[in-house]
């Protein structure tokens, strides 16, 4: 039996899997989009997060598995080629994050050498560092991946937190604060879209899931994890897009679009201000590579388990399942090839789908599950209404992101009817 986790443990799991790379990787396509109304941009995201939370905790209540979502899935639509097509969705959706951090890392890291150096390295050698040196400490040992992951979320939170102090009081006076009035905002169908394109910065809680087994008093603290994570967070990125466009001129944002947080700290903090978030930005996308990694090994490990995928990714390799280095290598060609923004709306779209589906099991099981199935019910339509505005405003101007992202969901059904038809001629 596993070291069981208290309340505060299961919040920082949540905290820790939202404030990841997310923020960092997609502020500065959210204010693209909704320009002055992007706090209001981050409250919807965030609505419809703290909705399936509610279906999260009530299903995590009744399943309590390591395998979180996958046996969320399976309860739901029982183990077949949809059920098995949603989770293997779910599990590139995993490696579409961990391109986004480390994506977000490439776009980070030269500021820091620039600073000491008028050295320009390719941000391609970044990525690809980052992620290597993520799968070389998973295979190296789990535990270290822990211990980063706790130092790690303490140190982003301090530093993002005393950024939120210094910029609420920089804002006073700061002529750039007319442009949150609402007539900067931008038209309610792309403050949508903007919020939905940073819909990934909210995705983590869904990693309390995993930990429900482990968690202490669960009736009681289940719940709360998920709602106190969730609720934070959302605080959390409204002060800090308010702080952003209250800060830095649009042109300004737009140039420093990649890494929009660091340059946000410029106008009071100097370049002292620049180099602290840059450095908050590559611990945070590390840590978030490093357990994103972990938890995608993890996840095609319970496919092949339910007999999802097949059964060899179920054996082990230096100590880790071969899923690791899978994982590895399909985010570095992934993150290397697409642009931030294909990647961003990739990943959006697939956990509105995934989130979508989660809603619909917690409204068709709300009797077994003791929950309200106006609340998933609601949630679920949320979801799907926020991810059809997403592609059709998508369509217009990233038409590759969605392709990619569609394809990818074709994908992820077509490889498991191929499996499902080649396991049954066998």
């Amino acid at each position: 039996m596993g070291t069981k986790i208290g309340l505060k443990e299961a919040i920082s799991i949540g905290i820790g899997g939202m404030v990841g790379g997310g923020i960092f990787a997609a502020l500065g396509l959210a204010v693209d989009l909704a320009k002055g109304g992007t706090p209001i941009a981050f409250l919807i995201a965030g609505c419809i997060a703290f909705l399936t939370s509610y279906s999260y905790a009530k299903l995590s209540l009744k399943y309590p598995d390591r395998g979180g979502t996958v046996k969320f899935m399976n309860m739901g639509f029982r183990t077949g080629v949809f059920s098995g097509g949603l989770n293997n969705l779910l599990w590139i959706s995993y490696i579409i994050m961990l391109s986004l951090y480390a994506n977000a890392f490439g776009s980070y890291a030269p500021n820091l050498i620039r600073i000491t150096d008028s050295i320009e390295v390719d941000t391609h050698i970044f990525i690809s560092f980052v992620i290597i040196l993520a799968t070389v400490i998973n295979y190296y040992s789990i535990k270290v991946v822990g211990k980063i992951e706790s130092y790690a979320v303490i140190i982003k939170l301090t530093i993002l937190l005393s950024f939120v102090a210094v910029g609420i009081y920089g804002l006073f006076g700061n002529e750039n604060i007319t442009q949150l009035a609402i007539s900067s905002w931008e038209t309610p169908v792309k403050l949508l879209t903007g919020g939905m394109v940073i819909f990934v910065a909210y995705e983590g809680f869904e990693l309390i899931a995993n930990a429900a087994p482990d968690i202490k008093e669960p009736k009681k603290n289940i719940p709360k994890a998920y709602f106190i994570s969730v609720l934070f967070v959302i605080a959390l990125y409204i002060t800090i897009a308010i702080i952003t466009v209250g800060s830095l001129p649009f042109k300004e944002i737009a140039n420093a679009q990649d890494y929009v947080l660091a340059e946000a700290a410029k106008p009071l903090l100097g370049k002292i201000g620049f180099s602290i978030i840059t450095v908050a930005a590559l611990i945070s996308t590390f840590s978030a590579i490093n357990a994103s990694l972990y938890g995608g090994s993890r996840v095609s490990y319970e496919l092949a388990e339910d007999d999802e995928l097949p059964h060899e990714l179920t054996q082990y390799c230096w100590n880790q399942p071969i899923g690791l280095g899978i994982t590895a290598i399909l985010t570095l060609i992934i993150a290397n090839t697409l642009d931030l923004e294909s990647i961003s709306t990739a990943g959006s779209i697939g956990f509105l789908l995934i989130f979508a589906m989660v809603n619909i099991v917690a409204y068709k099981k709300s009797n077994e599950i003791n929950g309200k199935s106006m609340i998933s019910g609601i949630a679920a339509l949320l979801c799907f209404s926020a991810l059809i505005a997403l592609v059709l405003q998508q369509i217009t101007s990233n038409l590759l992101g969605v392709c990619i992202a569609l394809s990818i969901v074709v994908a992820s059904f077509i490889i498991e009817f191929t499996y499902k038809k080649l396991k049954k001629n066998n």
